[in-house]
């Protein structure tokens, strides 16, 4: 009982008054049990307005980060979706509830084996795992949605190539402390951005310096 009390106060009092109001996401934030994919250290955390640490040097996301941005990513029932950035699988597993399927890629292999798990223990079945390093990863078909957990410096040309006409990708742009949110919706040859609020997270691993288009 006290656990989702904790997870209610955090979709009601945390991710909604951040202009998340889509009723699929808050119901996706309320049905993955938050708390399964926190590490063990942590749990007390696990609903906390804070980011997690997580192995590897990485860290969770707040709630209400994820919220918007899944509430951007506007992911839908027969949609393809790629996630970028696994770390504890709760992301992944939000989308999961969200679109038909979902690949969730992550350099490290420790983190990729502890979403496998809580995936499984959570009975969530539509995501592909898979140990990549974005900047070499080459996927296999296109995307409706692409959703990057990490922030960049600087804009990736390939990911609209990634995106089938009218697909849609979320991502964080830009160097602390102004970082912007992002949406990149692609047409038939074309992709335009839209900014969806400001926010600083964790940068991806190997992403290149100055190079090539910019924000």
């Amino acid at each position: 009982m006290q656990i989702e009390t904790a997870r209610q106060q955090m979709i009601y009092h945390q991710v909604r008054p951040w202009d998340v109001s889509d009723s699929r996401v808050l119901d996706a934030l309320a049905r993955v049990r938050r708390e399964n994919f926190v590490p063990d250290d942590f749990r007390a955390l696990a609903f906390a307005d804070a980011e997690i640490p997580l192995p590897c040097g990485q860290s969770m996301l707040k709630p209400v980060i994820e919220g918007r941005l899944l509430q951007g990513l506007d992911a839908r029932e027969d949609h393809r979706a790629l996630v970028v950035g696994t770390g504890s699988g709760f992301t992944s597993a939000c989308v999961a509830q969200l679109a038909e399927q979902v690949v969730s890629i992550d350099i490290h292999r420790e983190l990729i084996a502890h979403a496998a798990q809580r995936l499984a223990d959570e009975h969530i079945h539509n995501v592909e795992l898979q140990e990549a390093d974005f900047v070499s990863f080459k996927p296999t078909g296109l995307f409706d949605r692409i959703l990057i957990t990490g922030s960049m410096p600087f804009f990736d040309e390939r990911l609209p190539e990634w995106l089938k006409p009218g697909g849609k990708l979320v991502m964080i742009a830009g160097e602390a402390p102004a970082m912007d949110a992002l949406l990149v919706t692609r047409t038939e040859d074309t992709y335009t951005r839209t900014k969806l609020f400001e926010t600083v997270v964790q940068r991806l691993e190997h992403v290149p310096g100055p190079a090539g288009f910019t924000f």
